[in-house]
């Protein structure tokens, strides 16, 4: 499994790591077989959030690593109606109840809301100077609000962001994946399957995936992780409540693309024009 540095904080983590959305609709012993089974296999970098089922997925990553906590690289978020400097505070000590765990290896503002900038990363430093986080970041910050919240903080504060990144959606490749490069901070893809709309086997890019997966001794799944995370800031969190697709993914883990394929893969899916940030 490649590892690297994660932003400034200095901790080498999977570039492929394992996503929590809807985990709450699974069936819970599924759920808790593939997060575990992805903690075997090196995927350490778990992200959940307090949205997701109102706090039921982390009550199941809490399940699923306890006596593996050490193991693990745990991430959660702040919704933004919460992201008050009390709030925060308050939702990350809920968020750590739920996780049944001391303290948080990432703590993100889930997106930006009605409440200051200013007020959240203050929280966001209380709660780092307690133990209870160990780094920052945000979640679905274009290049603009990425700088604003530079400016508060300062350089080397901001771990991650985490935003929308798939082969049809790369319009982060333009101002947020530059900027975080720029700056030394990591680029998390949430959904990096387009969320149910992966490539169609016959489509022009699915036949592309194919072929490099073939070549490879690959799937088409783990052609697109490698693609999504060819870059040194690069890093995914896909989704998956079953040993097999946990199984699947990790081995895109130790993928690397040729610039032949990543070229190839580059024609299939054109990056186009489109420079705004898109989210789910």
């Amino acid at each position: 499994m490649q590892k690297r540095g994660f932003g400034p904080t200095g901790v080498a983590v999977p570039v492929i790591g394992q996503g929590t959305w809807y985990f709450e609709r699974a069936p819970r012993a599924a759920a808790l077989a593939a997060l575990r089974r992805g903690l075997d296999l090196g995927l350490c970098h778990i992200d959940t959030a307090e949205l997701y089922g109102s706090g039921a997925a982390e009550e199941i990553v809490g399940e699923a690593i306890a006596g593996r906590r050490d193991e693990a690289f745990l991430v959660s978020k702040v919704m933004p109606q919460n992201a008050s400097r009390a709030g925060t505070i308050a939702a990350c000590e809920a968020s750590l109840t739920r996780l049944k765990t001391d303290r948080l290896d990432c703590y993100l503002l889930h997106w930006r809301g009605r409440h200051a900038l200013e007020d959240t990363i203050a929280a966001f430093e209380h709660l780092k100077a307690d133990g209870k986080i160990l780094s920052w970041g945000l979640s679905n910050f274009d290049a603009i609000h990425l700088e604003a919240a530079r400016a508060i903080a300062g350089d080397g504060c901001i771990a991650c962001n985490q935003v929308l990144y798939h082969l049809e959606e790369r319009g982060i490749e333009h101002a947020v994946i530059p900027w975080c490069a720029a700056h030394g901070v990591a680029v998390v893809a949430y959904s990096p399957f387009g969320s149910g709309d992966f490539p169609a086997p016959r489509s022009a890019g699915g036949r592309v995936l194919a072929e490099i997966a073939s070549a490879r001794g690959a799937t088409p799944r783990q052609v697109a992780l490698g693609f999504l995370t060819r870059g040194r800031s690069l890093f995914a969190i896909p989704k998956a409540a079953a040993v097999a697709h946990v199984e699947e993914n990790a081995g895109a883990g130790e993928l690397t693309l040729t610039e032949a394929e990543i070229a190839a893969i580059d024609r299939a899916f054109p990056l186009g024009r489109h420079a705004g940030l898109a989210m789910l």
